[in-house]
């Protein structure tokens, strides 16, 4: 609480200052929006065209799994959008996620042996960042 010269109260606690959001996670986090919301689209863009290839022609199989692939890629967006809202916002569960995904993705390239490629390298510069920067998280 203020006072007339702008001054605080004693014994008035002090609110703590907003956290600032990095640069680098505002990046991801549009980036990872960006993919999200292209990964519904692609999703229900699948599972329409299952539905009418499946109306018009009695390909059953290919209708079932293409509504199916449909789904799942729909799932996957959402919660690429959760995630990107989540490093948005600077929560601690988005950051273990993210952290998460991206050292699996890094250990997934080592154990198939493409860890030079450019994801493999771009996944593990991602967590070294993300753990640098996980005191802006709440």
């Amino acid at each position: 609480m203020l006072n007339q010269y702008g001054q605080t109260y004693p014994g008035y606690p002090q609110t703590p200052p907003e956290p600032t959001r990095p640069l680098g996670v505002a990046i991801l986090a549009v980036l990872i929006g960006i993919v999200g919301f292209l990964f519904i689209l692609a999703g229900l863009l699948l599972a329409a065209v299952g539905l009418v290839i499946g109306v018009s022609l009695p390909l059953f199989g290919f209708t079932l799994t293409s509504v199916a692939a449909g789904i799942v890629i729909l799932v996957i967006g959402i919660i690429a959008l959760a995630l990107a809202f989540g490093l948005w916002h600077q929560r601690m569960w988005a950051l273990v996620l993210a952290i998460l995904l991206f050292a699996i993705n890094f250990l997934s390239d080592a154990l198939t042996g493409a860890i030079f490629s450019l994801g493999s390298i771009l996944s593990l510069i991602l967590v070294v960042y993300l753990i640098a920067v996980h005191r802006h998280f709440l």
